[in-house]
């Protein structure tokens, strides 16, 4: 019996051209004025130093850290540090109503039904806890935070590591057997399988021939109670 799923957010609940092409665009744009105006003010003071650590050069510059945050967005480097402070930014377009968070429209109705079903509900993502939290939280649907028990990001560990998903599990405090995790990306699906969770694939277009994991095009695709644990 399936007890709690995870979710991954993008090219999963949400559109990947929402965050490339709208989200990553907009901290881009607004990051280097936002660094040297914010350095030495919390929470930014303390993740510009946590970057300075990050990249073994604890003298850096406020200029010199942009340089870097950019050349991490071009590698599209999973940095924890870039994570916080993209989030921060985009909390202001979302609270001024620049965009709102992409939901594909059948995934909000299937949320809804596996919560009715006692089924816990998680996220997972790259993104910070925080950028997860305002995607849900000023979705197209409206607010929907309320049907998530908690969030994960790289602070748990990397996607695609299997320990990131013992971690998940022990946390959460289910068998992993009996907790399912959702991703469109087979790689992560398969670091999930090697710690004991049930997988399923979001292929929103064309399926992924290279996975083995079962492969749906849409949420209501899902039905937990089927899923053997």
């Amino acid at each position: 019996m399936i007890r709690a799923i995870v979710t991954d957010i993008e090219g999963t609940t949400s559109d990947i051209r929402f965050v490339h092409d709208v989200l990553f665009p907009y901290a881009r744009e607004r990051l280097a004025e936002f660094v040297n105006a914010q350095q030495y003010a919390e929470p930014v003071k303390t993740i510009l130093d946590n970057l300075r650590e990050e990249i073994h050069q604890p003298a850096a510059t406020a200029q010199e850290l942009t340089a870097t945050l950019l050349a991490f967005m071009d590698e599209d480097r999973k940095s924890t540090a870039l994570k916080a402070l993209q989030g921060i930014i985009w909390q202001e377009g979302y609270v001024n109503g620049d965009f709102t968070g992409h939901l594909y429209p059948d995934v909000l109705p299937a949320l809804e039904k596996w919560k009715s079903q006692s089924i816990d509900l998680y996220v997972y993502s790259s993104g910070s806890v925080a950028a997860q939290k305002l995607l849900f939280g000023y979705s197209d649907e409206g607010d929907i935070t309320h049907l998530f028990s908690g969030y994960f990001d790289t602070r748990t560990g990397a996607k695609r590591d299997a320990q990131s998903y013992r971690n998940i599990a022990e946390q959460l405090g289910h068998p992993p057997a009996s907790i399912l995790f959702l991703s469109d990306i087979h790689q992560e699906l398969d670091a999930a399988e090697e710690a004991g969770l049930r997988t399923l694939q979001l292929v929103r277009e064309d399926r992924d021939p290279a996975s083995h994991h079962p492969q749906v095009q849409r949420f209501d695709d899902i039905h937990p109670e089927q899923i053997p644990s």
